[in-house]
Parts: C-alpha cells; structure tokens; sequence
C-alpha cells in the first residue's frame, strides 16, 4: 500500500485553480518552507522539494491536465501495465510500442502472440470523518472484484483439460487481410490474440479465468489525508484474464463535514461567537482541539468582528511527514438580546459617558457623513 500526497494539497489550492492562483500559492510556499530560511530542518527541505515537484507538473498545461486524469500514476514508467490506458509521462520502450499504441498488437513488439492484459485498475471512495483524517485509522472495506478462478487456476479451461492452437490465425494471435494495396493485421477474433484456444471452458467461470468475488480488504488511513488523496492498493484490482496479472485498487479519499471545523489543506479554521463585553474588555476562550487538548486562546480587549487569531502547530496533521498546521480563529462578536433591567441600566450609564473615541471606526465614518453633506 502506498500513498501519495496530492498536488493540489501540496499547493493549498482547489483543482480548479487557474494558474495564477497557482503560481501565488507556489511562491508563498517556497518562501516559507525555502531551506535558506529553515537551515538544518529536514522537513521544512522535504517539504520545499515536494512544493516544487508539485508546481512543477500543475504550471505545466499537459502535465496538469495528464495528472488531473491519472494521478501520479500518468508520470510512472509501465502505467499501461500491457492493457491499460497509457499516461502522459510513460515513455515507449521501443519504436513497435509506438505501432502498438496506434494500430494495435499485431505490429507491437517481436510480432507474435498478444501479451495477456493486465487487469483494470478499480476505484473505491471512501468517507473519513474529520477526527479519523486527524488520528489515522485502519478500516476494513468490502468490495466485489473480479478474482482468479480457483477450480481452473484462472486458465479457463476445464480442470483436466487444456487448450489447442488457433486455427484462424494459426497460433500467430493475429490475421492479415488485404485492403486495397495495404495489408492489414489485426488481432484475431477467436483466440483473441493468445494464438491458442479452450478446447472445453470452465464451468465455474465459463472459460474467463475469472469470477466475480466479495472481498473484505483493510486499508490504512494515514493522519493527515485530505479528500482527493488516494490510497494504492496493489494488485487488488480486477483480475487480469486467462490467469493474467490482477490491477489496482485505489481508494479515493473524501472529508465528512465537521460541527466545528473547516479545512483548508492543513489549516483548522472556526468561527466563535464572543459577548461583546468579552470583545470589549478582553478575556480568553476555550476550544476543545481534534487530539483532545483543551486549547486557550487569548481575546484582546478591543477586538472586533472579523478578526482572525492564529494559533501555530494547532491544525492538521502534514501527510507523510512530521509537523502540524494552524487553528485559525474567527471571531465573531454577538450583541445581546435579551437584557435584564439593571442590564439596561448600567448601558445607559456607559452610553451617557461616551465621547465617541471609544469607537473611532464609528466616529470617522460620521465625520466624513458631516464633512460630504456640509454638516
């Protein structure tokens, strides 16, 4: 199993970011994690590099848009695994893989019998809430999969029996056909390109080599995955046929919406309502954080709605490596509603005593209302 940090969340950008907003988040990112800055810190080094390999693919517009299709599997040697699709960064082995690609298998490599495919890679999405994301769990999924037949070894034969040359195509997997002054080959529609047939299919699978199976499988969720992150799970794909190699599974993260916090990439983001007498006069608060700790958050007196208070090491956890995010506090100052007698009392009081510098937001924007309409 293995994990991969998104590109993306590397970047703290949604997938629909143009490449401005790219290009800002780039240079915001370097700055910060740059090893100049950060001398003897290997994380802060990793994180650099990973950044750079990240806005390196993302600014690039048939890079991004192969990643955007295949992940990082696009920029991986064998994607194709010898059936499937092949992505932008997998190179051709030699100059038959270019004929193989366009005109199939019969011009491909040393020009006999077609390779077995590789099974079809499978998607799973799964739904995390918030605190596992934070802590990491190991859960187990059930999903049905096309799986090796047991009672002929996933040859699709008959146990007992075997299989015979093709005799279409003479056991050559493909046959030629003349087509005005061309001649064409193509892959043979009997055997389909294995130069050989069953002489007697599989009860079981009925000579696919292959049967639909309910699978339990666990999965290790790392602290730290957001959604779009993917989890590999290889070699548990759909089986390849005829006993051929199986594919991948992938599972497909996604966060559940949580009571109290937003996520933006690593940063924790909550909105608190304060008395307004708190606001004025200042205080601490209290916020119960996602590993259990109780964090204290000092208010100035004085702060006003709007105002963002950040406390570091406090958010998510980084995927794959050491260190934590920001909380990132919003307050928001709530007028009472319902006040008692001597509440009302004692406002007055304060209301009688005020000069209008205790609130000069509200005092210039009266003054400029005098200064436009001539007092």
């Amino acid at each position: 199993m293995s994990v991969e940090a998104d590109y993306y969340e590397l970047l703290e950008v949604t997938r629909t970011a143009d490449d401005a907003a790219i290009k800002s988040s780039y240079r915001k990112l370097a700055m910060r994690w740059h090893p100049d800055k950060n001398p003897g810190d290997a994380d802060a080094e990793a994180r650099f590099k990973a950044i750079s390999e990240a806005y390196d693919c993302l600014k690039d517009p048939q890079k991004r848009a192969a990643y955007d299709r295949f992940g990082h599997e696009a920029f991986k040697q064998g994607m194709s695994g010898g059936g499937g699709e092949q992505g932008a960064g997998a190179g051709f082995s030699d100059l038959g893989d270019i004929f193989e690609t366009i005109f199939g298998s019969a011009f491909g490599g040393g020009g006999g019998r077609q390779q077995a495919r590789r099974g079809a890679d499978l998607r799973y999405d799964m739904e995390v809430s918030l605190d596992d994301a934070f802590h990491g769990k190991q859960a187990e999924i059930e999903i049905e999969v096309s799986a090796k037949c047991e009672p002929c070894d996933g040859s699709g034969a008959e146990p007992g029996t075997g299989t015979r040359r093709c005799n279409l195509c003479g056991g050559h997997g493909h046959v030629r056909a003349q087509q005005g002054f061309f001649m064409v080959e193509r892959t043979c529609p009997t055997c389909h390109g294995r130069g050989e047939v069953i002489e007697k299919p599989c009860r079981s699978c009925r000579g696919e080599g292959r049967v639909d199976t309910p699978q339990k499988l666990e999965v290790n969720i790392p602290p730290g995955v957001d959604t779009g992150t993917r989890i590999r799970l290889a070699g548990k794909g759909e089986a390849g046929p005829f006993g051929s190699p199986p594919g991948d599974l992938y599972i497909f993260i996604h966060i559940k919406r949580h009571n109290v916090f937003e996520r933006e990439g690593t940063t924790l983001v909550t909105r608190v309502p304060i008395a307004f007498t708190t606001a004025a006069l200042g205080g601490e608060i209290e916020i119960p954080g996602l590993d259990g700790e109780r964090i204290v958050i000092d208010i100035p007196a004085g702060i006003q709605s709007g105002k963002q208070l950040r406390k570091r090491g406090a958010g998510m956890p980084v995927l794959q490596a050491r260190g934590r995010g920001d909380l990132v506090i919003e307050i928001m100052v709530e007028t009472p509603t319902k006040l008692s007698a001597r509440q009302k009392e004692l406002l007055r009081e304060l209301q009688e005593t005020e000069t209008g510098d205790e609130t000069p937001q509200s005092k210039g924007f009266f003054d400029r209302i005098k200064e436009a309409f001539g007092g």
